[in-house]
């Protein structure tokens, strides 16, 4: 049965690639940093029993709406909708502009906009960064596919920003503005979810070079108010990780056959 994307798709094109792991790290922490989205949908309780299922599910249920059929995806977003509409409540401190019980809920579509984009900034920075440039058409596709996801988990057309350069407007309203606020759970627990997990000692120096790779991706605003430590500076952090990714777009990229370089649902049978 046909799927919600075909391979010529920019979202298909775009996550098939082993390299957006790294966007995960990062579109988690920016998602943190939402007070609400942070409460309804990563600090709740039942989600933090089980934080790395929970984070692997998700993984698996977006897999399936880019490359599964369209009677897949829309059975795993039902359930994932059933969820949220489960998820609700007041915050039981004020926190930012947000004042002590102000109602959350996880399928507040301001919230569900701000996970979309997430995703969307996320996937973009670390494609361009490791894989290769991407132009404006491009970048206007991969978003387009992206609103049909946001209707899979609930969004309509109309909650969602129109064009590209909408989304980049959206963009600059929410990282200047004054909706986004790293709480003190989200700069202790949420970091420690994304950037400590559970693995093996051998697997340790990976997951450090992960973690400063994430750190520097990250806007600035963000970055600055997780608190993370300011050495090395970031133009130089930036600088070392944009190197090495362009060694990696260059010299590495290119030569990977497919086993490597994409997710084996993405790999050509």
């Amino acid at each position: 049965m046909d799927g919600y994307f075909t391979d010529d798709s920019m979202l298909r094109r775009i996550n098939r690639e082993y390299a957006l792991a790294l966007s995960g790290q990062r579109a988690l922490l920016m998602q943190a940093a939402h007070p609400l989205a942070v409460t309804g949908l990563l600090a709740h309780t039942s989600a933090m029993d089980e934080p790395y299922e929970r984070l692997q599910r998700t993984a698996e249920v977006m897999s399936t709406i880019g490359f599964g059929s369209r009677e897949d995806a829309d059975r795993v977003t039902a359930i994932v909708r059933g969820q949220h509409a489960r998820v609700r409540g007041k915050l039981r401190e004020g926190v930012g502009i947000y004042p002590k019980g102000t109602p959350y809920a996880a399928d507040d579509p301001e919230l569900l906009m701000w996970v979309l984009f997430t995703l969307v900034d996320s996937g973009l920075v670390v494609y361009r960064k490791y894989v290769r440039s991407l132009s404006r058409r491009e970048e206007a596709d991969y978003w387009e596919d992206h609103k049909t996801v946001g209707e899979l988990f609930g969004l309509e057309r109309a909650q969602m920003p129109d064009t590209l350069t909408d989304l980049n407007e959206y963009r600059r309203e929410m990282l200047e503005g004054d909706r986004l606020f790293v709480s003190d759970w989200a700069r202790t627990r949420a970091r420690q979810i994304v950037l400590e997990p559970p693995v093996p000692w051998m697997a340790r120096p990976l997951l450090e070079t992960a973690n400063f790779i994430t750190v520097a991706l990250l806007p600035d605003r963000i970055r600055r108010e997780y608190g993370f430590a300011p050495l090395p500076p970031p133009p130089l952090r930036r600088a070392m990780v944009a190197g090495g990714a362009e060694y990696v777009k260059r010299a590495v990229i290119p030569f990977l056959p497919e086993r490597l370089r994409f997710v084996p649902v993405a790999r050509t049978p």
